[in-house]
């Protein structure tokens, strides 16, 4: 399994806003619903009021790659830099 995680520092008061415009626009369910994705879920962090915390599970490196060039990724990424102003991504991998 390959997981991902991500966080995202979101510009101040954003936070909200950024998940709400995901999952209103379909692509957080576009992305759970893709072939080899076993979970895809954002946590709010408790210390800080605008960052996001993203795990990505998927059954493969190869098959989270595949997912960067759909359009429903590319469509997140038109606006995310409307929302967020930094990202830290670190992979890991079952063994």
């Amino acid at each position: 399994m390959y997981t991902i995680a991500v966080v995202f520092k979101c510009f101040e008061g954003k936070r909200e806003e950024y998940i709400e415009l995901l999952t209103k626009e379909g692509i957080v369910d576009a992305i759970r619903g893709e072939e080899g994705c076993i979970s895809y879920d954002y946590y709010f962090s408790q210390s800080d009021k605008d960052e996001i915390l993203l795990i990505e599970k998927w059954d493969k490196k190869e098959t989270q790659q595949l997912h960067i060039n759909l359009p429903h990724t590319q469509k997140m990424l038109t606006f995310k830099g409307d929302y967020v102003k930094s990202t830290e991504i670190k992979e890991f991998e079952l063994k």
